[in-house]
C-alpha cells in the first residue's frame, strides 16, 4: 500500500485527528493532516537522490494548536488574505466579517478553514495515493453568507508532484478564495536562511500595498523594482532594498499578477506560475496554478525561535509561501479579478508543486 492513516492527537473540541501518508514508487511522501486539511510534511529527493522535508511544521497537535502557529501547511478560507475594514457590500447589502486582525479580516477569521476539523476519505492507494478533504462552513461562518460546502483533493503523483485541487459551491451568492499556506524552504525545513534560493515568478505586475500592507488597488510594473523576479534571482539579493514596497513589508509579502492566467473564473488550464532552486541540493520546485496571483511571502513575521519539527527553532526569512489565489482584497477593487461566486456556482482551482533536480551525481 502507498497510503498509511496514524492517529495524531486530538484537536480542541476533542476530535480525533488523523495523519494520512502519501508515498510513490520514487519513495517521495507527504502527510496530510485532517485538521485544517494540513500537510504536514513532504519529502523529496536531492540531486544525489536522498530525501528531505522541505515544509515547515510540528511534530504534534501541541504546535498546530498553539496561538503563533502560523497556518503552518493549512488549508486557508473562505477568503485567503486581507479584507480591509473586515466589510464589503454585496448584491447592495453590506457584509460584516470577523475582524481578526486589527480592524480588518485576515485569512478567514478567528477560526478559519485552517483550524477546523475535516472529514478525509481515501481516494486512491496506488501508484498516485490521493486523500479528499471535504467540510462544510455554516450560513454566517465568521460573517460569510451562504453555506459552504468546500472539498479538497490531494494527489502525490508518480512524477514527484503534490496536486491540490479545490472545489466549493454555496447555497447563497458568496465571496471565495482558498489557498494553501505551506511554508517551503528546499534546502530543508530545518535549514535556515533561504537568501541564496533562485525564484522565478512568471509575472510582469504586482498588485501595490500600502504602508498596512493592505491593497492600493493600483497594478505596478515590476521592471526596475525590487519585486522584480521574471529571471532567476537570489531570493535575498534585494530582500533588504530600501524601496517603499520592501520596507512596508519588510520584506517580500506581495501578490504577483501572473501571466498566464486567461481572465475567466474557473478556467482549468495549468500554467507555471513559478519556480525554485537550490543550487546546493540540486532541489528545483515549479509551483502551477489555475489563479490569477500568487502570494510571495518571506515569512518576515515568524516568531524567532519557533519551535518545529526534529528540534527545529525556526526564524523570520527562513522558509517562504507561493500563495496561488485570488487577489488580496478584491472586493474592494474593481480591477482585480472577482470573487464573487452566485448560489450554486461552484469555484474550482488547481496548485501543483512539482519536484526535481537541477543534476544527478
Amino acid at each position: 500500500m502507498s497510503l498509511k492513516q496514524e492517529h495524531f492527537g486530538f484537536d480542541k473540541q476533542g476530535n480525533p485527528v488523523t495523519r494520512f501518508g502519501l508515498q510513490n514508487a520514487n519513495d517521495c511522501r507527504a502527510s496530510l493532516l485532517d485538521f485544517g486539511a494540513t500537510i504536514q510534511d513532504l519529502w523529496v529527493p536531492d540531486h544525489r537522490g536522498e530525501l528531505t522535508d522541505v515544509v515547515l511544521g510540528y511534530p504534534d497537535m501541541t504546535g498546530y494548536l498553539s496561538a503563533t502557529n502560523p497556518r503552518h501547511g493549512a488549508t486557508i478560507g473562505r477568503v485567503a488574505n486581507r479584507i480591509a475594514q473586515g466589510r464589503f457590500t454585496l448584491a447592495g447589502k453590506v457584509i460584516e466579517l470577523a475582524k481578526n486582525k486589527d480592524q480588518n479580516h485576515m485569512h478567514g477569521g478567528f477560526v478559519g478553514f485552517d483550524k477546523k476539523h475535516w472529514q478525509a476519505s481515501v481516494l486512491s492507494d496506488g501508484a498516485e495515493p490521493a486523500v479528499r478533504f471535504t467540510r462544510v462552513s455554516e450560513d454566517g461562518e465568521e460573517g460569510y453568507p451562504g453555506r459552504l460546502t468546500t472539498h479538497l483533493t490531494y494527489t502525490l503523483t508518480a512524477d514527484n508532484a503534490l496536486r491540490l485541487d479545490y472545489e466549493a459551491v454555496s447555497d447563497r451568492t458568496t465571496i471565495i478564495n482558498l489557498t494553501n499556506h505551506v511554508y517551503f524552504n528546499l534546502r530543508g525545513h530545518d535549514a535556515g536562511v533561504i537568501d541564496a534560493q533562485l525564484l522565478t515568478i512568471f509575472a510582469d505586475q504586482f498588485s501595490s500595498i500600502d504602508e498596512t500592507c493592505y491593497p492600493t488597488g493600483e497594478i505596478c510594473p515590476v521592471a526596475g523594482t525590487a519585486l522584480d523576479f521574471t529571471q532567476p534571482k537570489r531570493i535575498g539579493q534585494d530582500i533588504d532594498s530600501p524601496e517603499e514596497q520592501m520596507t512596508y513589508a519588510r520584506g517580500y509579502d506581495h501578490n504577483y499578477v501572473l501571466r498566464g492566467y486567461r481572465g475567466r473564473q474557473n478556467d482549468p488550464t495549468l500554467f507555471a506560475c513559478a519556480r525554485v532552486e537550490d543550487p546546493q541540493t540540486g532541489r528545483t520546485m515549479t509551483v502551477e496554478t489555475t489563479s490569477p496571483g500568487v502570494q510571495f511571502y518571506t515569512a518576515n513575521n515568524m516568531r524567532p525561535g519557533e519551535p518545529g519539527k526534529d528540534g527545529a527553532q525556526y526564524q523570520a526569512r527562513g522558509s517562504y509561501c507561493l500563495e496561488t489565489q485570488y487577489f488580496p482584497d478584491a472586493v474592494h477593487h474593481d480591477n482585480f479579478p472577482s470573487i464573487v461566486y452566485a448560489a450554486g456556482e461552484i469555484f474550482r482551482h488547481t496548485t501543483v508543486y512539482r519536484f526535481g533536480v537541477t543534476r544527478t551525481t
